[in-house]
């Protein structure tokens, strides 16, 4: 090599020493002719010998040509060291011509040329590309419209002008880059102190497209066994799809399947089968062999394993509940201490809005870990039976207190008359008994004003029949107390009565 020009190419070995070292050597050689002032091309010379002839410059040995570097290129030794010693002559000769003055002023005219060109082109760039935004924001509503289909508006005006201000700047930037492209090498090759990084900036901008497009003609075949995967997966997951959609409809009906499971399912197999495409795919991908593609592989692999670990746990538990049909999307539920209506159900999370309207994002490993309370299951079916307990003292019939709750009950909206209400006496306490009532609903998520709207029939069945509520927490003297009832439920003229005082002796003397 002279000026990063290949000269010529050495393909034996000379004793110890292989093609690349001779040819390492010669071109430090030559770079060494090259770096003295005084050296004159047309001293080089050929020293001829037996079996191999020596190119010479002075005292300097530049190369010894062989026979059977001559064989390999199927001549005499004598005659491949006349036909490269020409060879290094005119190089020489070429790199010496190069430092003239003539030739100096003469390339220096060049580059002024190149400049002014350029900059030229920079100036018309900088006037042409604003008008033509200009121009395009001027079309805006007039050549350049909205797209739109009747009255459904597909692109608009805005975004298809503001997409072609982005095109013509992207043009702007390719030119540019262009014209630095071919300038700077180009300067860079007039000159004989900068020649070689010309050549070499030159290598290094046409390298990296020169190898991709080389990997990417080498990759077509597998490219095209990718495009199949990728196009059999596709047909294959909207067929299972078409199959999974219909499930979830009941147009089609497995036993032991139910339809709510459709979706979930789907979604399973459907990774399933994008995870079986992407290993079968794998090996054909460009680079897939390369250590520095199996390192990221190992190196997201070990990410996915330490990050992950709760997420994996999270899906495993949405998985389980989504089988084992704990709830539904629209269920009332309570999971530990939060009670709401579920409004979103996915792998990862169970989301619960309260009768606060609050939602609550609940991760499914902890809805696992949690006791389940479905209220909305067996509403349907079965009735859900809401309950509420209440004391009532020993001195009133529990037969009239029982008439009185399945009163309240029956007067209660959303309360169901068959099954009818019932009442439980759950404990003989020391100065109360304790009653509990029970009545059937189909409407769990009202759960609350029912609960509501049952208390207060409650109260009004009790205060209508003069029956007081006193317990657990009520003690009092009973003469000269006003009775616990509301006045407007108490008769016409009512009065507490007097406090009664007695005098045990006298009566006995009487």
């Amino acid at each position: 090599m002279l000026d990063g020009k290949e000269l010529f190419s050495v393909r034996e070995r000379v004793l110890s020493f292989s093609p690349e070292d001779r040819a390492r050597i010669i071109t430090e050689r030559l770079q060494k002719l090259t770096s003295d002032p005084f050296f004159r091309s047309d001293t080089v010379d050929v020293v001829e010998g037996e079996s191999s002839s020596d190119i010479v410059a002075g005292d300097l040995t530049i190369m010894t040509i062989t026979d059977r570097d001559a064989s390999a290129e199927r001549k005499t030794h004598q005659s491949l060291a006349r036909e490269r010693a020409a060879t290094i002559r005119a190089a020489l000769a070429e790199h010496w011509s190069r430092y003239e003055t003539k030739n100096i002023v003469k390339n220096s005219v060049y580059v002024l040329l190149a400049t002014v060109v350029l900059l030229a082109l920079l100036i018309v760039f900088g006037r042409l590309f604003p008008a033509l935004y200009r121009k395009l924001d001027s079309w805006r509503g007039t050549k350049i419209r909205t797209l739109k289909i009747q009255a459904f508006e597909i692109i608009n005006a805005d975004r298809i002008v503001a997409a072609l201000k982005a095109l013509a700047k992207g043009c702007r930037i390719f030119l540019t880059l262009l014209l630095f492209y071919i300038y700077i090498p180009l300067v860079f090759s007039l000159f004989p102190w900068t020649h070689g990084f010309g050549a070499k900036l030159l290598h290094y901008l046409l390298a990296p497209f020169s190898t991709i497009g080389s990997a990417v003609w080498d990759s077509l075949p597998n490219m095209f066994f990718i495009i199949a995967i990728v196009l059999v997966t596709h047909y294959i997951l909207k067929l299972i799809r078409l199959v999974f959609a219909e499930i979830g409809k009941g147009t089609i009906s497995i036993p032991g399947f139910f339809s709510e499971w459709a979706e979930p399912t789907f979604k399973i197999v459907r990774f399933l089968i994008i995870a079986f495409a992407a290993v079968v795919a794998f090996p054909y991908m460009p680079g897939s062999e390369s250590p520095a593609f199996k390192g990221v592989s190992i190196f997201l692999g070990v990410l996915f394993s330490l990050g992950s670990t709760s997420a994996v746990a999270n899906i495993v538990a949405g998985v389980i509940l989504t089988y084992t049909r704990a709830f539904r999307i629209g269920d009332r539920v309570q999971i530990a201490d939060t009670m709401g209506d579920v409004v979103e159900k996915t792998l990862l999370v169970t989301r619960i809005r309260t009768i606060k309207n609050v939602d609550i994002t609940v991760p499914n490993s902890m809805v696992l870990g949690s006791h389940i309370t479905n209220y909305s299951s067996s509403a349907q079916e079965y009735g859900l039976i809401l309950h509420t307990s209440v004391t009532i003292g020993y001195d009133a019939p529990w037969k009239r207190v029982h008439e009185l709750l399945v009163e309240a009950a029956r007067r209660t909206e959303h309360v169901l008359e068959l099954p009818e209400p019932f009442v439980f006496q759950t404990a003989l306490n020391d100065f109360y008994v304790n009653y509990e009532l029970n009545a059937y609903t189909d409407q769990p998520h009202k759960m609350a004003k029912i609960y509501s709207e049952l208390h207060q029939n409650i109260q009004d069945s009790f205060n209508e029949a003069g029956v007081e509520i006193m317990s657990p927490h009520y003690t009092q003297l009973r003469d000269g107390n006003t009775a616990t009832i509301p006045e407007g439920y108490r008769s016409a003229g009512y009065e507490p009565a007097a406090i009664r005082i007695r005098n045990v002796g006298e009566k006995k003397r009487d």
